[in-house]
């Protein structure tokens, strides 16, 4: 039996219906800067994070997916007036621009925060109080080089070769007077905690980095601006604003009613899981604990810091011309495709990889001929041998090889999917689910359907075909996260319900063939829709075993000539 958005799927062995006890799931990405659109880094944070989402909401946690937009900074300030509108106006219309991508990416949050929100700004104030209260805020002079592309103070340790360690700039030197935050007083605290909890911060070479720092000297930081109005007003002194990275984190729990819903904010937090980039971390893992600390708050369960996307090994600038927009991709192949590639290419932890080849690759190799061909040639043949009817098989006709490949999807996937137990690895499910897959289609060239039907046998092919048919399911199940269109769609395809007869109909190719034929390096690819001698090829398709097994030998060809009525020979 499993379970799907809170409906228990029934399997044919069962009659048993459960209902799973909903437990609590509370999961944010990073907000964004809305002075430029969605790259596919960003998509990247947002696919992962939508699908613990999706898994959560699958074995029917009670599921509360966070994202928004980070709008209070001089740059919004800056592009809001090279657009001839307020901030607020500009920061309105990105989110439309924002919240488009992330409908087409398939990304089911639950909500969507602007940092100009008034309940946004009610946390901020409230949070501001709460430290002020705590002795932990203080105003004095500061002075230090400032990077105006990411925001931030730098110490002369801090710079490479004096510039911005991530923009690569040479930052300003800037004097003002500001107020602090007193970080360095819970250096101790915070490694208290991070030591005792292994979990707190993921992967693990993060969680390294981390404690690495704590290790050393922290400093106060500064946490309001009065060079600029664009912002929310500190609550004891209007002509400061709280600078944006301090507003920006306290969105976590802005969101969920902090300051503005105690009940609801009593609900949700702590975290779960905040899901963010590697280069934020001091913020994430110091910073925003620490204030937590100040405030008498509960601290997140799990930081998972992910890694970047480059593009050919190169780091994506406009400058460098390869940046690879979310919508390049999925406007031509579709959602899942990109979903499917960018977790399966990489470890979610580590750094990973985008070139139009490696995509190509994985698309027809994966996708086309892997999951596209094992549903369709399915299908074909229940459609042809069974009248689109397969019937459920009595226990001894189950295969034990295949019926084993899905008890170890049931197995092994949670832990796969569980960052608040250490760590997730998105490829090694996805890898395995395309192993159990594998193993499906070598069934079938075992098997020999169409053998079978020659000698009239079908009984044995109906039990084939279910065979197979209890492998997608299981599969589907679980690929939904990653895939949700596909898993849909394959669901349809197979009639899969609660009944005991599953009638199949495929409407549409899931994957068809990209040709590459005529392509250019470096740019998408088209589709061909090879669907003309679907039914006859995925009959008679073998899989990668047997075509290792295939004997190649050289021979001289002594004439040629056309064979009739063939259009490629």
């Amino acid at each position: 039996m499993h379970h799907a958005n809170g409906i228990a799927i029934v399997t044919a062995d069962t009659d048993e219906i459960a209902i799973m006890k909903k437990n609590k799931f509370y999961i944010t990405t990073a907000i964004d800067y809305v002075n430029s659109t969605p790259h596919i880094g960003t998509a990247y944070e947002k696919i992962g994070a939508d699908v613990l989402a999706r898994w959560h909401r699958l074995i029917c946690d009670d599921v509360h997916f966070q994202m928004g937009n980070d709008e209070h900074s001089l740059n919004v300030q800056r592009a809001a007036k090279k657009a001839g509108l307020t901030p607020k106006a500009y920061c309105d219309q990105m989110r439309i621009t924002f919240e488009e991508v992330w409908k087409k990416l398939s990304i089911s949050y639950d909500d969507f925060i602007q940092t100009s929100d008034k309940h946004h700004e009610q946390g901020v104030q409230e949070l501001f109080r709460k430290i002020l209260a705590a002795g932990d805020i203080y105003p004095a002079e500061y002075e230090g080089w400032y990077c105006e592309s990411c925001e931030a103070f730098y110490t002369e340790k801090d710079l490479t070769d004096g510039k911005c360690p991530n923009h690569k700039i040479v930052p300003k030197w800037l004097k003002e007077k500001n107020y602090f935050f007193a970080l360095k007083k819970y250096r101790t605290k915070l490694l208290a905690h991070i030591e005792a909890h292994p979990g707190f911060v993921v992967p693990e070479t993060r969680r390294n980095e981390i404690l690495a720092l704590l290790q050393g000297e922290l400093q106060d930081i500064s946490i309001s601006r009065s060079t600029f109005d664009w912002g929310i007003q500190l609550p004891n002194d209007p002509k400061h604003v709280v600078y944006v990275w301090f507003d920006a984190l306290i969105n976590y729990i802005s969101a969920v009613g902090y300051g503005s819903d105690e009940p609801k904010f009593k609900k949700w937090w702590p975290a779960d899981v905040h899901v963010i980039g590697k280069d934020i971390t001091r913020f994430h893992c110091v910073i925003w604990p620490a204030m937590l600390m100040s405030a008498g708050l509960p601290l997140p369960k799990t930081v998972f810091a992910h890694g970047f996307v480059s593009f050919k090994g190169e780091k994506m600038s406009k400058s460098l011309g390869n940046v690879v927009t979310p919508l390049d991709v999925v406007d031509k192949y579709g959602a899942d495709a990109l979903r499917y590639y960018l977790l399966r290419e990489g470890s979610f932890g580590g750094d990973s990889d985008f070139t139009w080849e490696q995509f190509i690759n994985r698309y027809n190799g994966d996708l086309a001929n892997g999951l596209g061909n094992l549903v369709s040639r399915t299908i074909g043949m229940a459609e042809k041998y069974l009248d689109s009817t397969i019937t459920p098989v009595a226990k001894k006709d189950l295969h034990p090889e295949l019926q084993a490949k899905c008890a170890l999807l049931e197995q092994r996937m949670p832990a796969l999917l569980s960052p608040c137990e250490g760590d997730v690895s998105f490829h090694t499910a996805l890898a395995l689910l395309w192993e159990t897959m594998a193993a499906a289609d070598k069934y079938i060239n075992d098997t020999k359907p169409w053998l079978l039907a020659k000698e009239g046998k079908i009984d044995q092919i109906n039990a084939v075909l279910y065979n197979v048919a209890a492998v997608l399911r299981q599969v589907t199940h679980f690929l939904s996260p990653f895939m949700p269109e596909t898993a849909k769609n394959i669901w349809q395809a197979f009639g899969f319900q609660n009944d005991q007869l599953l009638r199949v109909k495929l409407d549409i190719a899931l994957f068809p063939r990209i040709e590459e034929a005529g392509a250019t390096a470096g740019s998408p690819l088209q589709k061909t829709d090879d669907t003309k001698q679907k039914e006859k090829n995925m009959i008679e398709l073998i899989d990668i075993t047997d075509f290792a097994k295939v004997e190649l030998r050289v021979a001289e060809i002594l004439t040629a000539e056309k064979i009739e009525g063939a259009d490629k020979l």
